[in-house]
């Protein structure tokens, strides 16, 4: 952004975001089938990207940033329509943490060339944030503070690879969506505005 103001346009796009987040998180509300262990595919890890893309660092970090918050103060916005503090608690928290960094990360990428390659490079720098920061909190949270016999880290990994399957292709579509955005769109209308 060219400023540390925001404007009322940056305020509406970046509560789009918000609510395709809370969207993304709860699409297996209506397809239950979508569901790898008990944990349901979602497509959070698609809209942060997208968030990054297409808003920047600053304001796609913040926007997902206050998804995070409103789901906290109990919003029901999280995956199974969750919120609420005990949220902290569960072994999947760490990928909301991780949404919030991927989005500046990919934001801060994309701002720097705006062109698919680059696009590409940093929506899959975004899943291995999303992967690396999730996977390793939730291994922890199995073993830790979830109660039962917890799982290895093998594991914890491994049942993974249907949810990085999905998002590795999502990131990729994310990247190519956000292309033909700015030939159609951003041309005469910019949707972000970059430092």
């Amino acid at each position: 952004m060219n400023s540390s103001r925001l404007s009322a346009y940056d305020i509406t796009l970046g509560g789009l975001f918000v609510a395709l987040m809370a969207v993304g998180a709860n699409i297996t509300a209506f397809m239950p089938f979508l569901q790898v262990m008990g944990v349901p595919l979602t497509l959070q890890t698609f809209f942060a990207i997208l968030a990054g893309l297409v808003l920047g660092s600053r304001l796609g970090c913040f926007s997902v940033l206050v998804y995070a918050i409103l789901g906290l103060i109990g919003a029901p916005i999280f995956a199974g329509f969750k919120g609420g503090v005990s949220i902290l608690l569960s072994p999947t928290f760490g990928f909301i943490v991780s949404y919030i960094i991927l989005a500046y990360f990919v934001g801060k990428i994309a701002e720097s060339k705006r062109n698919l390659p680059t696009y590409i490079i940093a929506a899959l720098i975004g899943i291995v944030i999303n992967y690396f920061v999730g996977v390793n909190l939730f291994y922890f949270a199995m073993n830790f503070w979830v109660g039962g016999e917890g799982i290895s880290f093998v594991l914890a990994w491994s049942s993974m690879v249907p949810f990085l399957i999905k998002d590795l292709g999502l990131s990729i579509a994310a990247a190519l969506f956000v292309v033909r955005l700015e030939k159609s769109l951003l041309q005469r209308t910019p949707l972000r505005q970059t430092a």
